[in-house]
């Protein structure tokens, strides 16, 4: 039903991802058949659903302001009870201008110069930025890596939260950059911590809808123990729509969710983006089909990739994908460093993928790929990387 081998012209959409002058910037002169790995955004078309509403939108003639009408509600609710088995009410609900926007007015709302951010590492790179930008501190919480698996290092959490007492915990889950899916347990006693020492707990869910191994847990399953939570997500990672720069909050607790909203008003965050909201509510009300489509054709691939690495480039390591479209390669046995080998692949093979220690902290040893693109690239990327690092 779905062509995920068809190419999109993604060069004329002018993506950031595909674009020359933008990769040169980034990895230096490349070969004119570069394959992009590195951006985490996908290749495939959207949903025909999708398509179809942003065309009825568009010939009805007039794009002017609109607002958060019943059915946005009603799609959210309906899919977070559906797909994530939770309880959302209507009032905890609040669109936004992007998840990385919103996790700046989350620092903005609830902590002031000198107060403390903590974060997990290695991890997505704007939660460090989001709190350097708000001049907060930053406080680490190093991941420890067993059997080629992370975990939480609760003691050394404990300590920071006690030592530091940050304001808020930026919680990405699940994990980016490894994909590492967070047991309930474990998400219930980063939720006990947070609630003991009075720190809110920020769960960035974006990548819940990549589900490849083992169960996600949204955050609000943690019943009494979500009074401190403010979750971030859209659907932006799942079906591809990060351009609409559209995502919402889920906060139950009303002093928290009154003080966000007070920050987004100061902000002149107050009405949403036409296209957004269309996307938001078509995709969760009728491209479900298509979700589950695309996310056999990921797991496909990484099961293609992490294969073909095991039997040809042993110097490669990958972990586990349990969810997303990005793998996490450990290069340690190549004896190069990450920024060594993004440019050796870059300006020997182009082939394009995430140096791994742009991901604040603990990342160095490690490339992140982009799996979610067509399996031809992938194949043809794992060959230019097998001639390059085999040789060296």
């Amino acid at each position: 039903m779905y062509h995920f081998d068809e190419i999109a012209d993604r060069v004329s959409e002018k993506s950031r991802k595909w674009d020359r002058k933008i990769i040169e910037n980034n990895f230096g002169l490349v070969s004119e058949d570069f394959i992009p790995m590195w951006i985490a955004d996908m290749d495939f078309k959207m949903p025909p659903e999708l398509e179809q509403a942003f065309h009825a939108a568009i010939s009805r003639g007039v794009l002017g302001y609109t607002y958060c009408y019943e059915e946005f509600y009603e799609a959210v609710i309906k899919w977070q009870s559906d797909m994530h088995h939770v309880t959302v009410e209507k009032e905890w609900v609040t669109l936004s201008y992007g998840t990385v926007s919103t996790i700046h007015y989350v620092i903005q709302a609830f902590c002031k110069s000198g107060d403390c951010v903590l974060m997990n590492t290695p991890v997505y790179d704007p939660f460090d930025s989001a709190a350097e930008k708000q001049e907060v501190r930053r406080i680490y919480n190093s991941l420890k890596l067993v059997e080629g698996r992370y975990y939480i290092d609760f003691e050394t959490l404990r300590s920071q939260l006690e030592k530091y007492k940050p304001k808020v915990y930026l919680f990405c889950s699940p994990h980016n950059p490894s994909g590492r899916i967070w047991s309930l347990e474990e998400m219930t006693e980063v939720a006990r911590l947070c609630k003991e020492h009075n720190t809110i707990l920020i769960a960035d869910e974006v990548h819940g809808e990549h589900i490849h191994y083992g169960e996600f847990h949204s955050a609000l399953k943690l019943n009494e123990e979500y009074e401190n939570l403010i979750l971030v997500t859209s659907p932006n990672k799942g079906f591809n729509l990060g351009g609409l720069k559209t995502s919402y909050s889920i906060i139950p607790n009303e002093h928290i969710r009154n003080r966000f909203r007070k920050k987004l008003e100061q902000n002149s965050i107050t009405s949403p983006n036409v296209f957004g909201i269309i996307g938001i509510i078509t995709a969760y009300k009728k491209c479900r089909p298509w979700l589950a489509e695309v996310n056999r054709y990921i797991r496909g691939n990484y099961e293609f990739f992490q294969s073909y690495i095991e039997k040809n480039i042993p110097k490669l390591q990958v972990m586990k994908m349990e969810s997303s479209y990005l793998a996490w390669v450990d290069i340690k046995k190549t004896g190069l460093t990450s920024g060594e080998i993004t440019n050796l692949l870059a300006l020997k093979a182009g082939v394009l993928v995430e140096n791994g220690d742009h991901f604040v902290k603990d990342g160095e040893g490690y490339i992140r790929v982009n799996l979610g693109t067509q399996k031809y690239r992938v194949l043809e990327a794992l060959k230019r990387m097998e001639e390059i690092l085999n040789r060296n």
